[in-house]
C-alpha cells in the first residue's frame, strides 16, 4: 500500500516548482511570470455565450489570471471565418469541428499533449501566511482514460495518429466532445391518434404499415396527407444521414480501414451476394415512389422540417437539436419523439446515427498548455452538466446517461449515445452530403439506376479524402 501512494504521489506532482514573492512587495520575476495574463479565444457555433457562462467562471475561480473570449458565430458562415482566420494568423485559440470534419482540420490542430504545465497562486504559511506560485506539471487525459469515460462513437473521430518524432508516431487526443446527438423519430401525436395508432412504429417494417394507414391521396392519386418526411433527399432535412444509417443497419460498411468508401461494394465476408446499400436505398426512395403501396412523399412538399410544423406530415426524421425550432415555429404543435426505428427489436443489434461536435485546440494557439487544461476541465462531469442543462444537449459522458434519462425531453437521444455510430464521408462532408441527396433525387426521377447511382456516389465522396 505504501508502494502504491508514493507511485500515486510521483503522479499527481511530477513537478512541482514554488516561486515566492507574488503578490509581496519586490516579488520575483518569476513569481510575476508564472501567473502572467493568458487570452483565450474560443469559438463555436449554436450555443450562446449564457450556456458557457458558469463553465468559463468555474475555471477562471480557479485560474483567474486567465481570460476566455467565447464567441458564437452562425453555422452558415462559420468554416469560411474559421479558415479565413487561421490564413490570416488571427484564428481562435480554442475552436469547435463537426465530428465529420475533423480529418480535414488535423493540420490546425494542436493534440493534447502528454502532461501540461499549470500555474496556481496560493496562500501557504502557518504562522506567517505568504502567497506563493505554483507550477505543476500535470499528467493529462489517457487513451484508457477517453475509451472508459466517453461512449463508443467518440475515440473513432478524436484519437488519430500524430508524429512524435523522427519516424516516429503515437496515438494522440484531438479534441473532447461535450455532447453527442442522435437522430430520433418525431411525430404528430393528434394525426397519429385520429388514424387510431396508439404508438410510433419500433421497427422499421411497423413504420411501413403505419405509414400505408396515415398516408391520404386526392382524386388524382397525389399525396394530400403525407405520413413520413421520407424519399427525396433535397426536400427531406439530413436526409444523407437518414439513409447512411439505414445502410449501416442493414449490415453496409461504409468505409474500409482507410476511410475510402465502399458503401457502394459487397462487404467482404458477407453471407450473401446482395448489395446492403442497394437494398437500404430502394427502401428509402419506395416512399417517394407513385408505383408503391408506401408512397407518402413527393417533390411538391416543402422541406421536412417546415412540412412537419405545419402539420403536413406525420413523422420527421430530426436531432435533439430540433426540439427548440419545432417548439418556436409552431409551439401549439402536438408531437412527441420517439426512438430511431431499428430493422428488429433486439436491442443488442440496435444501430444509431451520431452527430456531435468535437471541442479542440488551435496549432497556433501561444497558450498550447492553457487551452487544453481549460478543455479538459470543461468536459469533466462536474462541469459539462451545467453546459448540457443551460443548451439542452444530450451527454457524451457514460457517467451522465442514467442521470440524463430522466429528462422528459432529452431521454430519447441519450438512450441512443451507447449504440450510436457515424462514417467519415471525407473531407468535404458538406459535398458528400450533397451528393447523397442527389443520388436519392436521381433515382426518385428515374434517371439514374439505383446500383449506378450509388457507384457513382462512392467515386464522389472518395475524391474529397
Amino acid at each position: 500500500m505504501k508502494r502504491l501512494n508514493l507511485a500515486v504521489i510521483a503522479l499527481m506532482t511530477i513537478s512541482l516548482v514554488v516561486l515566492p514573492g507574488l503578490g509581496c512587495r519586490g516579488g520575483s520575476k518569476a513569481a510575476k511570470e508564472g501567473l502572467k495574463q493568458v487570452d483565450l479565444t474560443y469559438w463555436r457555433v449554436f450555443d450562446g455565450s449564457d450556456t458557457f457562462d458558469k463553465v468559463i467562471s468555474d475555471y477562471r475561480a480557479k485560474h483567474p489570471n486567465v481570460r476566455i473570449d467565447y464567441r458564437k458565430l452562425r453555422y452558415e458562415e462559420y468554416q469560411d471565418e474559421l479558415l479565413r482566420a487561421f490564413a490570416e494568423d488571427r484564428g481562435p485559440d480554442i475552436f469547435s469541428v463537426q465530428n465529420t470534419w475533423m480529418e480535414g482540420y488535423l493540420p490546425l490542430i494542436e493534440p493534447l499533449p502528454d502532461s501540461l504545465k499549470i500555474t496556481y497562486s496560493e496562500l501557504q504559511g502557518t504562522l506567517k501566511k505568504e502567497t506563493v506560485v505554483v507550477q505543476r506539471e500535470e499528467p493529462t487525459m489517457s487513451l484508457r482514460t477517453l475509451t472508459d469515460e466517453f461512449v463508443a462513437v467518440v475515440p473513432e473521430y478524436v484519437v488519430y495518429p500524430a508524429t512524435v518524432g523522427e519516424g516516429t508516431t503515437k496515438n494522440r487526443i484531438y479534441g473532447l466532445p461535450l455532447s453527442i446527438d442522435t437522430l430520433a423519430l418525431y411525430y404528430n401525436k393528434d394525426i397519429l391518434d385520429a388514424a387510431g395508432i396508439p404508438q410510433p412504429p419500433k421497427t422499421w417494417e411497423q413504420f411501413q404499415e403505419q405509414v400505408i394507414k396515415l398516408t391520404k391521396y386526392d382524386a388524382n392519386g397525389n399525396v394530400a396527407q403525407s405520413a413520413a418526411a421520407i424519399g427525396y433527399g433535397s426536400n427531406v432535412e439530413r436526409s444523407a444521414d437518414i439513409i447512411s444509417l439505414l445502410m449501416m443497419q442493414s449490415g453496409t460498411k461504409m468505409t474500409d480501414s482507410r476511410g475510402v468508401a465502399r458503401f457502394a461494394e459487397v462487404p467482404s465476408g458477407a453471407s450473401r451476394q446482395s448489395l446492403p446499400a442497394l437494398e437500404a436505398t430502394r427502401f428509402y426512395t419506395d416512399f417517394a415512389n407513385p408505383t408503391k403501396e408506401v408512397y407518402t412523399w413527393d417533390s411538391s412538399f416543402p422541406n421536412s422540417f417546415d412540412a412537419f410544423t405545419a402539420g403536413q406530415t406525420a413523422f420527421f426524421f430530426g436531432y435533439s437539436y430540433h426540439l427548440p425550432l419545432i417548439t418556436a415555429r409552431s409551439p401549439k404543435l402536438n408531437y412527441a419523439v420517439s426512438p430511431m426505428p431499428q430493422i428488429s427489436t433486439d436491442t443488442r443489434a440496435q444501430i444509431n446515427f451520431a452527430n456531435f461536435w468535437i471541442e479542440t485546440v488551435s496549432k497556433k494557439t501561444e497558450s498550447v498548455d492553457w487551452a487544453w487544461d481549460f478543455l479538459q476541465f470543461a468536459a469533466k462531469k462536474q462541469n459539462v452538466t451545467s453546459y448540457l442543462e443551460r443548451a439542452g444537449r444530450p451527454t457524451a459522458l457514460r457517467s451522465v446517461v442514467l442521470e440524463q434519462r430522466e429528462d422528459f425531453n432529452l431521454s430519447v437521444f441519450v438512450d441512443q449515445v451507447l449504440s450510436a455510430q457515424a462514417w467519415y464521408n471525407g473531407d468535404d462532408a458538406t459535398a458528400a452530403d450533397k451528393a447523397i441527396e442527389k443520388m436519392l433525387d436521381d433515382i426518385v426521377k428515374g434517371t439514374t439506376e439505383i446500383g449506378e447511382a450509388l457507384g457513382i456516389t462512392q467515386q464522389e465522396v472518395n475524391q474529397t479524402i
